[in-house]
């Protein structure tokens, strides 16, 4: 047989050959659809527009990012996020599966310097060539009473399910513990300190102390046992109230009023002597 039979043999079982080895292959490759331009996919956020407050604490600026699949098929959602450069965000990707027809969502939180002057912003949401502008309203630092709101917390340690700024997010209720309050992060080792630093002097006069105490965690059982309130003017700190054998939630402190730097709660024990629970620290100027 010469070269040229055995060419015109081997192209005629060739294309089955492929043919028989790619049919498996094809099998094994799942119904998804890659997310792109011609993708249906439905991007959405809210609240729109989002306020944010330029305190490092305050509680604003939480968006919630949504993609939904209106397409015939399941895909995978990829959604770029970006923003104005006087925005700091906490995500600027959110991927995700997303069955037909269903809703997926994804947080942002949305953050300015503190002295960010008023003014409307813009975070971009875009999945392929779809994307949704939101605004960003930057409101004035508003007159507070409780000097400690939305002002940076500072502590020995964070629970990994708990935020920093949870004890001065201006939350105040038992019941909603976990969604907002403080404690540490080292289980029956004490002291521990929760507190803020002011980043200029500030007279207060007043310092209130609230523990977790609900009807599932009472004060008793959960919250904070023996403890001191503790004022710093330069380098020297000062204690304002002392407190032992504690079983009530909320415990205020008064004293000559004066202008401090910083406040600062020193845990030395708890009733379950597990952790330092705090559910929000205020101070007053009267």
């Amino acid at each position: 047989m010469n070269s040229r039979s055995v060419a015109n043999l081997a192209g005629r079982f060739r294309p089955r050959t492929v043919a028989l080895l790619a049919a498996p292959l094809a099998l094994l490759v799942p119904a998804i659809a890659v997310a792109g331009s011609n993708n249906h996919i439905a991007v959405s956020a809210t609240p729109q527009p989002v306020e944010v407050v330029p305190l490092p604490c305050f509680p604003s600026g939480k968006l919630t990012l949504g993609m939904t699949n209106t397409g015939r098929k399941p895909t995978i959602g990829d959604m770029h996020v970006s923003g104005d450069p006087a925005l700091t965000l906490s995500r600027h990707q959110f991927s995700s599966y997303l069955p037909v027809g269903q809703l997926v969502k994804a947080p942002l939180e949305i953050t300015v310097p503190r002295g960010t002057a008023p003014a409307t912003h813009t975070v971009a949401l875009s999945v392929g060539k779809d994307q949704l502008q939101v605004p960003v309203v930057v409101k004035p630092v508003p007159a507070r009473d409780n000097l400690l709101l939305g002002e940076q917390a500072v502590a020995s340690s964070t629970n990994g399910d708990m935020r920093l700024c949870g004890g001065v997010d201006g939350n105040t209720d038992s019941a909603q513990w976990g969604a907002s309050g403080w404690h540490d992060a080292t289980k029956g080792v004490f002291p521990d300190t929760y507190g803020v630093d002011f980043v200029q002097p500030t007279t207060i006069g007043r310092v209130v102390v609230q523990t977790l105490d609900s009807a599932k965690y009472p004060a008793a059982v959960m919250g904070i046992r023996d403890f001191d309130v503790r004022t710093r003017t330069g380098a020297e700190w000062t204690t304002v109230g002392e407190f032992r054998a504690n079983v009530e939630g909320q415990l205020p402190v008064t004293f000559e009023p004066r202008a401090v730097d910083a406040v600062q709660l020193v845990v030395h024990d708890s009733n379950d002597h597990g952790y330092s629970r705090i559910i929000e620290l205020e101070a007053y100027n009267h």
